[in-house]
């Protein structure tokens, strides 16, 4: 006698199974980015070094952007010990903002995707 779970009832449709998603052309872009900033590198530290130099060199400063809900003017890039950072102004008031944290506005400052190239980088 056949047990249940060995029984499929003929109106249960068998399971569909999709292929894994595709990387999209964004991501593809992305990569490509890190690639060029990162070709002569070795290991992780040199890699940020990388991608902080070519946001340094493309990342159009200064720009507004909005920081916990007041308006910021970023006039920098650095590179910290463990991560980049961006030296945001408001008055005579200075703060470093993890980059990885730093909300764009739209539209982005141009070499903004230099920015988004360094959060795929890091997994973010």
């Amino acid at each position: 006698m056949p047990t249940i779970l060995a029984h499929r009832a003929s109106n249960i449709p068998a399971p569909v199974r999709y292929p894994p998603p595709m990387a999209s052309k964004d991501n593809a872009a992305l990569e490509a980015m890190i690639e060029e900033a990162t070709a002569d590198t070795d290991g992780h530290e040199d890699e940020r070094a990388g991608l902080f130099t070519m946001i340094e060199e493309h990342l159009a400063v200064p720009f507004t952007t909005t920081v916990l809900g007041v308006e910021a003017t970023v006039r920098k890039a650095e590179l910290a010990a463990d991560n980049i950072v961006a030296v945001c102004a408001r008055g005579r008031h200075r703060q470093r903002i993890d980059l990885l944290d730093l909300p764009l506005l739209t539209p982005a400052p141009d070499g903004a995707a230099w920015i988004d190239a360094y959060r795929h980088w890091a997994g973010r």
